[in-house]
């Protein structure tokens, strides 16, 4: 009876899916792509123990367990590297986390809709901007010469300022300049969450005399808690994982003392100097510390909130 039963919910499972069939079909290209460029490659993290010899392949290179590891911790410029990319993450996850709620509450407070979906465009529109453009706009407003903003500062008596070839501003204007451009997108998944948001239960708030901060306080931000805490696992997660991209544009010889990062370091020691043992043990080494700090936040949501990633 049980192998009968069995055989029907296999048949009816199997039916199911060839109705559907243009759904699994729009899977299929995400699924490929995540097994081929993140997890097809994670077995070459076999490298980061290995003295890599390009003639013998990574399974017949030498074996040299944590060498790689302790040379990176031993090497005098490697507590900078880890500063600047710790530091670098934890002024991004400070700033640039609770701009984009403030923004939700913000629009979703305008009543006036023309406004708010200007404002929202507005806001949006710095998200599809390529790296490579970004950082040109950015150079060519703050050029010590021509841009705009050491013009103005000539205007009123003050000396230009040579933005990128300062180490102290460096940190500032990466973190800015991102917050500039994902804000306004970061923004979607808590406004989509305050549309959900009982409007009876905001009526009722106005009759028994709340004010606008009240409703705020005490309706919109525990409506949305769920997904603020969410994302700021998977943010804190992400501190130590500072993209190499706008990093390299932004960086030159005068910034380098607070612009050289993991991320920038591995693509030197790798893919420029090819020590591809000793990069392949320095990103390894970047990962398991993220990998910690997501364990580590999520275990602690849960206790506190009961909310978490898994």
């Amino acid at each position: 009876m049980y192998t009968r039963l069995d055989a029907i919910e296999r048949k009816s499972k199997r039916t199911k899916m060839k109705s559907q069939w243009q759904f699994y079909l729009m899977l299929l290209p995400p699924l490929l792509y995540i097994l081929t460029f993140h997890y097809t490659p994670m077995f070459g993290i076999v490298m980061a123990f290995k003295k890599f010899s390009v003639s013998r392949g990574i399974w017949g290179s030498q074996w040299v367990g944590f060498t790689h590891f302790k040379q990176f911790l031993a090497s005098p410029s490697s507590l900078r590297i880890i500063w600047n990319t710790l530091y670098l993450g934890i002024y991004t996850l400070i700033v640039g986390f609770p701009i984009p709620i403030l923004l939700a509450i913000g629009l979703n407070e305008v009543g006036n809709q023309r406004f708010k979906k200007t404002v929202q465009m507005v806001t949006y529109a710095p998200y599809f901007i390529s790296t490579v453009v970004m950082v040109g706009l950015v150079m060519q407003i703050t050029d010590l010469r021509t841009g705009v903003i050491n013009d103005l500062l000539r205007l009123v008596g003050k000396d230009p300022i040579n933005f990128f070839g300062s180490a102290t501003i460096f940190p500032s204007l990466y973190v800015w300049t991102g917050i500039w451009q994902t804000t306004g997108y970061s923004a979607i998944i808590y406004l989509a969450a305050l549309s959900g948001v009982s409007k009876e239960l905001q009526e009722v708030a106005i009759v028994d005399g709340a004010s606008r901060l009240q409703r705020i306080w005490h309706i919109d931000l525990p409506a949305i808690r769920p997904q603020i805490i969410i994302l700021l696992i998977f943010n804190v997660g992400a501190v130590m994982n500072i993209g190499f991209e706008k990093v390299y544009l932004m960086q030159n010889p005068l910034n380098m003392a607070t612009s050289e990062v993991i991320a920038t370091f591995v693509y030197k020691i790798g893919l420029v100097n090819a020590d591809y043992s000793f990069s392949t043990a320095v990103g390894l080494f970047n990962s398991v510390i993220s990998f910690i700090l997501l364990i580590t936040v999520n275990e602690l949501a849960k206790r506190f909130s009961d909310t978490g990633v898994w």
